[in-house]
C-alpha cells in the first residue's frame, strides 16, 4: 500500500533532501525513522530535491508498506523519533499510482531577503547590505511567465531531460517574518509546474542584479533568451530558500 507523508524541515543541519555519501540528508533520517517504526526497509521518494541548507515548509514523500497503517499513530510516533528540525504534519494512504514527484502539478518556492541585521533571521533569510529597487525587480519577474526554456537558470550537466518549465507566478512582496519585525523582509514567491536544479536561487540572483541597477529589464529578458548560465547572476545563498507548497490533482 502506498502512503504520502507531508513534512517540514529546517535545512541548516542537512546536506539537502537527497541521500549523500558525505553528509546527513533529510531523506536518510526519514528512511531510518520509518524503517525503525515499521520494522522493514523503507525508502521514501520525495517530491523534489532541495540543496544543502534549503528549508521546506511543505515537502511530500511517498513510501510503500505491506502493513495497513494507522496514520495518526504513525505521525505521532515519527515525530517522537525524528529530530526537532524535522516535523511530520500528515500521513495518508493514496492510490498505488500516485507519485510524490511525478504526480505533482505545481510547486511554490519562497525566497526571503532582509535589509538590516536581525539576529532572529540568521540562517533563515539572506541579509543584503545594499539598496534594492523591488518595483523594478517585480517588473523583471513578470517577464518570466513569457518563457518556458530556463536553461540560463539551471545548473549545467544535470540529468534533466528538458529545461522547459511553466512559471505561473513570480513576484516580490514586503512581508513580516514570524514575530520579528526589526528589519524589512521581502519575499519572492514563484510557482511553476516544475523547477530545474538551482533555478530559484539563480533567478533571484539575477533579479538582484536588476534591483541594484546593474541590469535592465530588457537585459534580464535577453539573459533568458540566450539560454546560457554564464549570462545570469550568481546564485544567492541557500538560507533564504523554502519549498513552500506542492499541489496535486487528487481523484
Amino acid at each position: 500500500m502506498r502512503y504520502f507523508i507531508t513534512l517540514s524541515f529546517d535545512g541548516r543541519a542537512y546536506h539537502g533532501w537527497q541521500i549523500q555519501p558525505n553528509g546527513t540528508s533529510v531523506q536518510e533520517v526519514l528512511n531510518r525513522a520509518l524503517s525503525t517504526l515499521l520494522r522493514q526497509d523503507i525508502s521514501v521518494t520525495g517530491a523534489g530535491r532541495t540543496d544543502a541548507g534549503v528549508h521546506a515548509r511543505t515537502m511530500v514523500a511517498h513510501f510503500d508498506s505491506v502493513a495497513n497503517l494507522d496514520c495518526g499513530q504513525l505521525v505521532y510516533k515519527l515525530n517522537k523519533l525524528l529530530p526537532r528540525d524535522i516535523a511530520v504534519r500528515e500521513a495518508e494512504p493514496v492510490a498505488d499510482d500516485m507519485h510524490a514527484r511525478f504526480s505533482a502539478t505545481a510547486r511554490t518556492y519562497h525566497y526571503y531577503v532582509h535589509t538590516g541585521k536581525d539576529a532572529f533571521l540568521e540562517g533563515r533569510s539572506w541579509m543584503v547590505t545594499f539598496p534594492l529597487d523591488f518595483d523594478l525587480m517585480n517588473e523583471a519577474a513578470a517577464v518570466l511567465a513569457e518563457y518556458e526554456d530556463f536553461t540560463s537558470f539551471s545548473k549545467v550537466d544535470t540529468d534533466a531531460k528538458t529545461n522547459l518549465c511553466r512559471i505561473t507566478e513570480a513576484r516580490w512582496n514586503r512581508v513580516k517574518f514570524g514575530e520579528t519585525d526589526t528589519a524589512p523582509v521581502w519575499c519572492f514567491t514563484v510557482t511553476a509546474n516544475r523547477f530545474l536544479r538551482n533555478m530559484v536561487r539563480a533567478i533571484v540572483g539575477t533579479l538582484v542584479e536588476v534591483g541594484r541597477g546593474r541590469m535592465t529589464v530588457d537585459e534580464f529578458r535577453r539573459v533568458i533568451e540566450r539560454r546560457d548560465r554564464c549570462q545570469a547572476g550568481e546564485s544567492v545563498p541557500a538560507c533564504g530558500l523554502y519549498l513552500w507548497d506542492i499541489r496535486y490533482d487528487r481523484p
